[in-house]
């Protein structure tokens, strides 16, 4: 070689006598290969102190080295929503280990929707995770369609044939009923998740569960829906208390409806957990700077995140098997229930 610059595919295919798709074979350790034309591209490799690259990888790899965290949300939720930026650090983690680099994609409107249409179709990621599934949402079904390797966070339904990692969010609902219940807590009301979602319905159905299990009654007057974030929470909780105002206790499906509902339970003069008790899930930073600390299930989101992350790693890597996954949940007890 002249001067300073790096050696290339081309120049070790060069050196060794071969061709560059021999060389990327040898560098993806493929079997494809000869013994005698392996041990002259290594020869090449070492003589010339080259360093096997991506795009040299994609030569026979078809790969890009990139997955996409495709998130059907808008900035401000993305920035408001602890759960976002816990699974983003569990993703971002556990790629690093592989090499793979991480492309955030926000689908908010039918143009992002078809931007990342075109980054499929064209291969320009090798695979995708998609977090916020709701039932009628088609991008799965659009990234099977076009045979991309997905990975959920969480699922549609229980009937779901994508990979998926899900955390047991019916048992750890049915916990914090329990919970409550055990605290001799008799009208327990509940702020809902979105229930064209499989995460807010799994949530319901714990706290239904939980009745059952004790034969007390569900009251269905007990349960406004909310949509995971703080203001609906506190629009829920105004709901309640209005509607049935002898309530003792509310179950909010996650931790920043818990915030909410607090804040309502404070304005209207309920001490809480004296008059009402609260408990919300997820367990994120939120939970333990509240005012009481807030009683909540604790989600293992970062694994949540490395978990989906290992498996599109193993399907695009090495064509694994799809999985489906759900982690368990546990309930922290703090001074608002």
């Amino acid at each position: 070689m002249t001067g300073n610059r790096r050696p290339t595919i081309k120049t070790v295919a060069a050196r060794a006598g071969v061709g560059r798709t021999t060389v990327s074979r040898v560098v993806n350790g493929s079997d494809l290969v000869s013994a005698d034309a392996r041990a002259r591209v290594l020869a090449a490799i070492k003589e010339l102190n080259y360093v096997p690259n991506s795009v040299a990888r994609g030569l026979v790899t078809n790969r890009t080295n990139a997955v996409a965290l495709v998130i059907p949300e808008s900035e401000s939720r993305l920035g408001s929503e602890p759960f976002f930026a816990a699974l983003i650090r569990g993703v971002s983690g556990a790629l690093a280990e592989s090499g793979t680099q991480l492309q955030l994609m926000l689908v908010r409107d039918q143009a992002e929707r078809d931007q990342l249409t075109e980054s499929v179709a064209t291969r320009r990621v090798d695979g995708v995770l998609l977090v916020s599934v709701h039932a009628e949402d088609r991008l799965p079904g659009i990234l099977e369609e076009m045979g991309l390797p997905t990975v959920l966070a969480g699922r549609r339904d229980a009937g779901e044939q994508l990979s998926y990692v899900n955390s047991d969010n019916a048992g750890g609902a049915a916990e914090a009923v329990r919970h409550l219940l055990g605290r001799g807590r008799s009208r327990i009301a509940t702020i809902t998740g979105p229930q064209d979602m499989d995460v807010g319905r799994a949530r319901l159905a714990g706290w239904h569960a939980a009745h059952e299990e004790a034969g007390v009654r569900a009251d269905e007057s007990l349960i406004e829906p909310g949509d995971f974030s703080e203001d609906s929470g506190g629009r829920a909780m105004r709901l309640l208390l209005e509607r049935t105002p002898d309530l003792d206790a509310v179950f909010a499906a996650s931790d920043l409806m818990a915030v909410g509902a607090l804040a309502e339970l404070r304005r209207q003069k309920r001490r809480v957990p004296v008059d009402v008790a609260v408990v919300g899930f997820e367990d994120s930073v939120l939970a333990r700077h509240t005012n009481p600390p807030l009683t909540t299930v604790r989600q293992p989101v970062e694994e949540l995140g490395r978990t989906m992350a290992r498996i599109l790693t193993d399907i695009t890597l090495n064509d694994g098997p799809r999985q489906q996954i759900t982690l368990p949940t546990e309930l922290v007890v703090r001074d608002s229930s």
